[in-house]
């Protein structure tokens, strides 16, 4: 039979669940999927999420030509990360109850980090949205350009979010503090470098963040034979008759290069392709930006990348792709593909709310097999499990504590990333 846990350890774990709770900041930015882990475990703990529908509206009484098929997408998403702090305590240490507590707070602080940065940093390299900047943070006008752009390309104007890191978040404060302090928001500012709300987004510092690399890749430009555009589709068959759902978030493109090479998270712009309003597809005369998501094949001269989002140009043939275009034309054979990250620097993350997700995952280790488990759920669902062994061969006891979860970009043209001091 399993052990009982002591008070004392009772104890801790309700203070270390509470803390948890506390520093799971990426599950107060971003939404929370919770699944049914028996339906999970059956799956490969993959499910399959729908992304909203983008309807298409025609002007005119006679509509006998415009009745057409619509197309759901939708994206997959796992619980695929576990993360685990084990450590042991021999028969001495444990004579003094707080190597326990002081281990544990500690378990939760980098449990809680491990989340919140694989939350950000899944933003931060497949959000498409690039925001490029030739000045360090300076405060409002930073974020209100994200405000702008996000707005311009029709995503929500509600449940924004917007990370920095610890330097440019408070380079942000400073210019608040600069103010008069008459109000509390400035004075704040000034006390604790906090900024709040701003141009519509919730603001958070990270005490982490994701540092973006300079581009090495000189000139580059598509391979492609002709015009190169993505069709949406919501599943294909297989050569058995199987209906497999597709993921539409990436496409490949055939690229030369120039000299240097071509990254994982560089981010670019193609000539001539601009975006559009998600709603209305009117341009927007903005280049529509683009990440480098993989390297399918090749290095160095020429090769085959996987880029996000996929180039969806209109083509009366196929309406998916008048109901999900994003860009105003196809790019062509030999367009050129401009690098905005130029200098190394942290790219701060941000989003419409619904874009990022957390799916929480829940460890279910046997109750009769010789182990003490302990288990809770803060208040948005990340479950914290805490386990005990003891060994009678050298009278240590182990201990660790473990959470399991995934993190998706649903949408990678909800989110985006910031770039300072750019050239």
């Amino acid at each position: 039979m399993a052990n009982d846990f002591s008070r004392e350890e009772i104890v801790l774990f309700d203070q270390v669940l509470e803390g948890f709770n506390d520093a799971c900041i990426a599950t107060k930015m971003s939404k929370v999927f919770m699944t049914n882990q028996q339906t999970m475990e059956r799956t490969g703990d993959q499910i399959w999420r729908p992304q909203p529908y983008i309807m298409t509206s025609y002007t005119g009484n006679d509509m006998s030509s415009n009745f057409k098929d619509v197309t759901q997408l939708s994206v997959p998403v796992s619980i695929n990360q576990q993360q685990v702090v084990p450590f042991q305590l021999t028969a001495r240490e444990l004579r003094d109850q707080q190597q326990e507590g002081r281990l544990g707070r500690s378990a939760k602080d980098k449990l809680a980090s491990d989340i919140n940065v694989a939350l950000t940093n899944t933003a931060a390299l497949q959000g498409s949205i690039v925001i490029k900047r030739t000045v360090a943070a300076t405060g409002f006008d930073d974020i209100a350009l994200c405000d702008s752009t996000m707005t311009v390309l029709g995503v929500p104007m509600d449940s924004r979010v917007y990370g920095a890191s610890p330097s440019d978040y408070n380079n942000m404060a400073s210019n608040l503090a600069s103010r008069v302090l008459d109000n509390s928001k400035s004075l704040k500012a000034y006390e604790r470098a906090y900024i709040g709300e701003v141009a519509g987004f919730d603001t958070y510092k990270l005490n982490y963040g994701y540092r973006l690399p300079a581009k090495t890749a000189v000139t580059v430009a598509i391979q492609d034979t002709g015009d190169l555009a993505y069709v949406p589709v919501g599943h294909t068959v297989t050569a058995a008759g199987i209906s497999v759902n597709t993921d539409n978030r990436y496409m490949n493109i055939a690229i030369t290069v120039g000299s240097g090479t071509v990254a994982v998270g560089d981010a670019f712009t193609i000539n001539a392709v601009n975006a559009v309003h998600h709603i209305t597809k009117q341009s927007t005369g903005l280049l529509k930006t683009f990440r480098v998501a993989a390297i399918v094949s090749g290095s160095g001269g020429s090769g085959v990348v996987t880029i996000t989002p996929p180039i969806i140009a209109p083509n009366n043939s196929f309406p998916s792709t008048l109901q999900y275009q994003n860009v105003d034309a196809a790019a062509v054979d030999g367009a050129t593909l401009t690098f905005l990250n130029t200098v190394a620097a942290y790219a701060n993350p941000f989003w419409y709310g619904d874009a990022m997700e957390i799916i929480p995952g829940r460890l279910m280790p046997a109750e009769a097999s010789g182990m003490a488990i302990m288990r809770g759920t803060t208040d948005d669902g990340i479950e914290l499990t805490m386990t005990r062994q003891g060994l009678i061969d050298t009278l240590n006891t182990k201990y660790r504590f473990d959470t399991i979860f995934g993190t998706s970009c649903l949408n990678p043209e909800l989110a985006g990333i910031e770039l300072f001091s750019q050239t």
